[in-house]
């Protein structure tokens, strides 16, 4: 069989394959735009765009079943995509004939949005088990009358610093039933937990009750969106963060993550097992570090990947491509691992364990996560330094395309930088003024380097910004802000409302009631596996 050409399954046997729970890596290689239009439940996003450089950790055992998903009339992309894997030693190829057309055709539910797994399942849970919650005009009464009350906020630093509730601190989600104790030691003190929106804030609050702490708990209701909504002002730029724990407080959590593990029935798994389903050519294994990224930075098992626990909850298909495959959690003390699993379990992950004395079977690695890229060392092109591009664009001989996603480049891109799209890349450079060197860039290099290749045609001389515009700004070198130069349309990314810079409060309801809806979607499409417990 020519492992290139993927083979055709249509709905009705897709559906089937999604239904037994096997292991299954279902990717849709479209951009996060298109996909966001409308994809199947559990499809992982993996654009063709950036495929070398999310493929190995999202789908790392190269014999899983591979069902890649597109839209109508996107052959070309799907047999690219195709190839790109064989290339990579995927050897299982199919694809979903007739696209996401075909699949609402045969009767089944096309998803809009992202993380729709994780989205739906913070709705599932509150309208399971009653979260309570607390409308913003309601909080911000007990504010000024001085109540007893904590807010914490269990989304990662950097979405806190970009907006925040007045007086709450930053507590990422599996983070809660572990500080908890040292935040509000006070049983009388009330805890009000949010997020941007809803499933971090519902997930959050029903963490600390399903932990069963003492206190009186509840979600902002919308959280921050709903916050602005009713009228009330936002912080911006703040680091307030959760303190040390104590050794009380870690008692304290211990307690609480014992309770979860004999309510949600959560198993642990020695270090001797592990070893063998490293070795296990027939399952895949995801080891994932869900403490928070300075501790995993600082050391961590040799193989983990970081995935801090509240953001695995709330975007589980950002950090594990394959349905059904085996999924181990570490961290210190076990408090975030158990309290991270008992989430997965009820998500329908049933193959999801804790690892016993996870830091001390051995030395650990420190340093952050380097993704393996395929295809990467094979790659020769001509570096440049910051230095020499200075020089490069005083002299007018180059011009420069960056790679980054829309929503990068806006943030930062080295002055006078064309944003590009890889996918794209020959009609872009086109639209591009003539210089004799082409200069590719992109967040940290890796896809402007994968791209060298694919820049050739255009006749110039292709040269690559080592360390991509990450190295540039390093240099103390100001990056432009904002969209400008523009090879092609910015219509790449799902931007969430507050990316937008028009029409932020429409975009903002239309996301909460998208969220909302969800339930009655999950329903109808019948393939997620959510379950209760008493």
């Amino acid at each position: 069989m020519d492992v290139t050409s993927p083979r055709p399954i249509d709905a009705a046997g897709l559906h089937a394959l999604i239904v037994a729970g096997g292991e299954l890596a279902l990717l849709d290689i479209r951009e996060d735009s298109a996909y966001g239009r409308g994809h199947l439940l559990f499809a992982v996003s993996v654009p063709l765009s950036i495929l070398e450089t999310r493929i190995d950790d999202l789908v790392p055992r190269r014999a899983v079943p591979v069902v890649l998903c597109a839209g109508p009339g996107d052959d070309a992309l799907i047999q690219a995509a195709a190839g790109r894997l064989a290339g990579f030693g995927y050897t299982d190829l199919s694809y979903l004939e007739g696209g996401t057309a075909a699949w609402e055709a045969a009767g089944y539910v096309v998803f809009s949005g992202i993380n729709v797994p994780s989205k739906a399942f913070g709705e599932f849970i509150e309208a399971t088990y009653g979260t309570p919650h607390i409308k913003p005009a309601r909080l911000q009464e007990m504010m000024d009358d001085g109540t007893d009350l904590v807010i914490v906020d269990s989304r990662p630093l950097s979405e806190y610093r970009v907006m925040s509730i007045p007086g709450g601190i930053d507590v990422p989600g599996a983070e809660l039933a572990y500080r908890i104790h040292d935040i509000a030691p006070d049983p009388g003190t009330l805890v009000v937990v949010n997020c941007a929106g809803r499933t971090r804030s519902i997930i959050g609050a029903q963490s600390l009750i399903n932990a069963g702490i003492p206190n009186r708990v509840v979600a902002l209701e919308n959280g921050t969106m709903g916050w602005h909504l009713a009228g009330l002002d936002l912080d911006h730029g703040k680091e307030d963060s959760f303190p040390t724990v104590s050794d009380e407080g870690q008692r304290r959590a211990r307690a609480c993550a014992a309770r979860a593990a004999d309510r949600f029935d959560v198993p642990t798994v020695d270090h001797e097992t592990l070893e063998a389903w490293r070795r296990d050519r027939e399952r895949t294994l995801f080891l994932l570090d869900v403490r928070d990224p300075a501790e995993y930075a600082a050391g961590h098992l040799e193989g983990a990947r970081s995935a801090p626990g509240g953001q695995l909850i709330q975007a589980t298909d950002r950090h594990i491509g394959i349905r059904g495959a085996r999924v181990v959690l570490a961290d210190d003390h076990g408090v975030r691992a158990t309290m991270t699993a008992s989430w997965l379990i009820q998500m329908g992950w049933y193959d999801v364990y804790v690892l016993d004395d996870a830091m001390n079977a051995g030395p650990l690695v420190a340093g952050a996560h380097q993704p393996h890229v395929p295809g990467l060392d094979a790659v020769t092109c001509e570096m440049v330094t910051a230095g020499d591009l200075v020089q490069l664009l005083a002299t007018g001989d180059a011009v420069v395309a960056d790679l980054a996603d829309s929503l990068a480049y806006r943030g930062g891109h080295v002055p006078g930088t064309w944003f590009a799209k890889r996918l794209n890349l020959p009609a872009n450079l086109e639209a591009m003024p003539d210089a004799p060197t082409l200069v590719l860039t992109s967040p940290d290099g890796v896809l402007a380097r994968l791209a060298a290749a694919e820049a050739a045609p255009s006749g110039r001389a292709v040269k690559v910004l080592e360390g991509g515009t990450a190295a540039w700004a390093a240099t103390g070198r100001p990056l432009q802000e904002g969209p400008s130069h523009l090879a092609d349309a910015e219509d790449d990314v799902w931007y969430r409302p507050y990316d937008r810079d028009h029409d932020v409060e429409a975009a903002m309801k239309e996301y909460l009631t998208w969220e909302v809806g969800l339930v009655e979607q999950i329903e109808r499409d019948g393939t997620a596996r959510y379950r209760t417990y008493p």
